[in-house]
């Protein structure tokens, strides 16, 4: 059975595959991030469809590792017979999307075996497959999938699977392209194998030797980032959260959710981390997708979007997936879309005001469209909300919503103080700004133990509090702040990282278990050491972080510090992007341009 750290990910910027340490490719979503998976055993087993190639006899391999700066992922096979590796990738595409396995001999003579089962539809429709000019075509309703090796290699059909073998020796090469279209579509042209990976390995590097960043852990650094960039929807910009749903926040628990989707919390972090790291253009892609997104009644704004920008992301649970390591339900899509976060509205002025600052086109009616989400604002500020970890327990005055209502109202006073050709209600805005600050600073801050408060009239905590001194809401050095940094550590601390919020706070959330300590907040806490001035802390931290990546780098979104075990949906954008702007906070004075 694998742990999620077992998986390394492979993607064309439209969706993405993870593999295991087996060899096997256990999830992959076509043709988006968000389409129902044609390979589904990470939350089922091998019938719900996989695709795996390993010497015969082999259970796990000896090694593997990304090629530097890039995402082509080699996988090494030591046998007594010999030596393999099996190069995996998924070219850019041109129209359809193709999944490349090339095996290469290093020594001796090695005999591998491929065995492929598609399951469409998240692993519930078994496709009708035949022989066509050399190809093994696989087709169910809306989907078909052509499988060819290159040169042909012994194939035949087996247990509803199709099977490959053949040996290779020292330099010989067998690669195989498994390429999906739509099934009233003629076969889309073929790709070269070898031909898309020399471009995939040149693209990614050259895309890479563009990151500005230039001190300590720049590996670490770049993998974030070519992670975020493999997370990105290439046609319009969207930044997924995780290629994956349902990987569980506690092993065999209820919290699996779908995170294929474009939070626009994490806009002005992921802002920030590709602007810093030198990716002007793909921040420029991300602040479209955003406009495009939340165009329209300010009322309706939602908290997540599809990769398109899509509004309904109706939640359905999956019964004939049995969840990773029996987590069930299974589910897709997201109920919280229905929620109200009065955050997203500061963290939407925060994004556009960073935009504006760091110099990206501007565009037509971006000021317009910020001042009726200020006059929304204004009153709807004083209602309770779901807060930004997306309860389920019911509304209440969370502190950080909060806090960022105070960022719109304070992004759009700088804005008209520094472009007085702006129009806009500036005292109106000012207003709202104080009041906002004096009933956060009365209601939400327990003076009995200096901290602020989860929420109002509550004596929980909450990591988000964390981010009070970055968001300018009180500056690093004032008492409250280092209080409420020292109350967070202390209280929500498991084995030197951070939970979210107590256990014992499950009533706010409305749902049973546990889970595991949150990367991101505990990422959030190396930056606010480093801004109070205990940087060497901060630099421990941010360590101990690194180490928690798997063997290729990657990072889930939470961490079990008694089992050792990365937990929740993987990769997750809001890790790295944790990942890359700690280390452009603690050593940006030695990045270089």
């Amino acid at each position: 059975m694998h742990r999620i750290e077992d998986y390394a990910l492979i993607g064309d910027e439209q969706t993405a595959a993870l593999i295991g340490t087996d060899g096997s490719v256990d999830w992959l979503c076509l043709p988006r991030f968000d389409s129902g998976a044609c390979f589904a055993r990470l939350l089922g087993d091998e019938n719900n469809g996989h695709w795996r190639i390993a010497p015969v006899g082999a259970d796990r391999c000896t090694r593997r590792a990304y090629r530097p700066d890039t995402l082509v992922l080699d996988t090494v096979w030591e046998t007594d017979e010999g030596t393999v590796v099996v190069t995996d990738l998924m070219p850019q595409r041109d129209r359809a999307p193709d999944l490349v396995r090339i095996v290469r001999g290093l020594r001796g003579e090695v005999t591998v075996h491929s065995a492929l089962r598609l399951r469409f539809d998240y692993g519930s429709v078994v496709p009708w497959v035949r022989r066509e000019d050399g190809h093994r075509v696989a087709v169910a309703g809306p989907d078909s999938a052509w499988l060819r090796s290159e040169p042909e290699v012994h194939t035949w059909g087996e247990d509803l699977g199709t099977h490959s073998q053949f040996t290779v020796r020292e330099g010989e090469r067998v690669a195989f392209v498994l390429t999906w279209h739509p099934s009233h579509e003629p076969r889309p042209p073929l790709v070269d194998p070898y031909t898309s990976l020399r471009h995939s390995v040149t693209d990614w590097r050259a895309w890479a030797a563009r990151c500005r960043y230039d001190g300590p852990h720049r590996d670490a650094v770049v993998r974030s980032l070519i992670t975020l960039k493999a997370l990105t929807y290439a046609p319009t910009g969207g930044i997924v959260a995780a290629p994956t749903t349902s990987l569980p926040e506690e092993p065999g628990g209820v919290r699996n959710w779908d995170y294929r989707f474009c939070w626009l919390r994490d806009s002005t972090l992921t802002l920030n981390a590709l602007l810093a790291a030198g990716y002007k253009e793909e921040a420029g892609a991300w602040r479209d997708w955003l406009l495009r997104a939340v165009a329209g009644d300010p009322a309706d704004l939602q908290i997540m979007y599809g990769v398109a920008g899509e509004r309904r992301l109706p939640e359905l649970e999956l019964p004939w997936l049995a969840g990773f390591e029996g987590a069930r339900p299974v589910r897709v899509g997201n109920d919280a879309v229905n929620q109200l976060q009065l955050d997203v509205y500061g963290e939407v002025m925060d994004s556009l005001a960073l935009a504006r600052r760091s110099g990206l086109p501007p565009k037509p009616d971006i000021w317009a469209m910020q001042t009726v989400l200020m006059d929304f604002l204004r009153t709807a500020w004083r209602q309770p909300d779901e807060g930004l970890w997306e309860v389920r327990g019911g509304r209440r005055h969370f502190v950080h919503s909060k806090v960022m209502v105070w960022v719109a109202a304070d992004r759009a006073v700088r804005a008209l103080e520094e472009h007085p050709e702006f129009e806009g209600d500036l005292e109106g805005w000012r207003q709202l700004r104080d009041e906002v600050h004096r009933e956060v600073c009365e209601k939400g801050y327990d003076p009995e133990r200096n901290t602020f408060t989860q929420s109002y009239g509550s004596r929980e905590l909450d990591a988000a509090l964390l981010l009070i001194p970055r968001v300018g809401f009180l500056p690093p050095d004032d008492p409250r702040v280092t209080g409420t940094i020292d109350a967070v550590r202390k209280e929500l601390g498991q084995g030197g990282l951070l939970r979210r919020y107590t256990s014992h706070a499950r009533t706010v959330d409305g749902l049973p278990g546990e889970e595991g300590t949150f990367l991101a907040c505990t990422f959030w806490l190396a930056d606010a050491l480093h801004l109070t001035g205990r940087a060497e802390e901060a630099r421990e931290l941010f360590e101990r972080l690194l180490g928690l990546a798997n063997d290729v780098g990657l990072l889930a979104e939470e961490y079990d510090p008694v089992q050792g075990r990365l937990l929740g949906n993987f990769p997750q954008a809001f890790s790295h992007i944790g990942l890359v702007n700690t280390a452009l906070a603690l050593f940006g004075d030695q990045q270089a341009g």
